[in-house]
């Protein structure tokens, strides 16, 4: 069973180290056992003397909040590193000393963070392609309105006016000598 002395050693090593430190293989189940055993001894209080048992309730009241810390900081880590494994990649052993409950937490986080990149990269893509699709002109004579071919009025525009306009109609307007394309 685990004692207080290696809980408070593991939290040590976790806070001072930037890698996710290994634990014992049942871990959590020598935790749950360890706050056990100091429940039952606390509800045996006819039996301890009372600085005993107040010591007992200190040790375990401590022992939770520094497992809760623990898994604070391991989150954490967890989440730095999926970011970087969403960027970059990751290793095999950048993963191992991860307990079960936190691969899948860092499979998720990984998931969800390259669904998000590519989301990103197809909006700005589908930008791109519509800015490609409009060229920008200047006009050099008046022009009166317009249909689009999607039936929009466009127009009416003056000479020396700017516009961005969809690409087969600024190529018509260019070869009327209508306007002129800004590069």
């Amino acid at each position: 069973m685990i004692t207080y002395q290696e809980i408070y050693d593991l939290l040590r090593r976790e806070k001072y180290n930037e890698a996710i430190q290994e634990l014992p293989k049942n871990f959590l189940s020598e935790v749950a056992s360890y706050f056990e055993e100091k429940k039952k001894i606390l509800s045996k209080d006819s039996e301890l003397f009372s600085d005993t048992l107040m010591m007992t309730k200190k040790q375990l009241e401590n022992a939770a909040a520094m497992v809760k810390e623990l898994f604070v900081i391991r989150e954490r880590k967890v989440l730095n590193l999926a970011f970087v494994a969403s960027q970059t990649g990751v290793s095999k052993r950048d993963t191992e000393n991860l307990l079960e409950h936190e691969k899948e937490l860092f499979d998720i986080i990984v998931k969800k963070l390259e669904e998000n990149q590519k989301l990103i990269k197809q909006k700005l893509e589908k930008n791109e392609e519509k800015e490609r699709k409009n060229l920008s002109i200047r006009f050099r004579e008046s022009v009166p309105a317009f249909l689009s071919p999607e039936g929009k009025e466009l127009g009416p525009f003056e000479a020396g006016e700017i516009a961005n306009l969809p690409k087969e109609i600024v190529e018509i307007l260019i070869k009327d000598g209508k306007a002129v394309l800004i590069e």
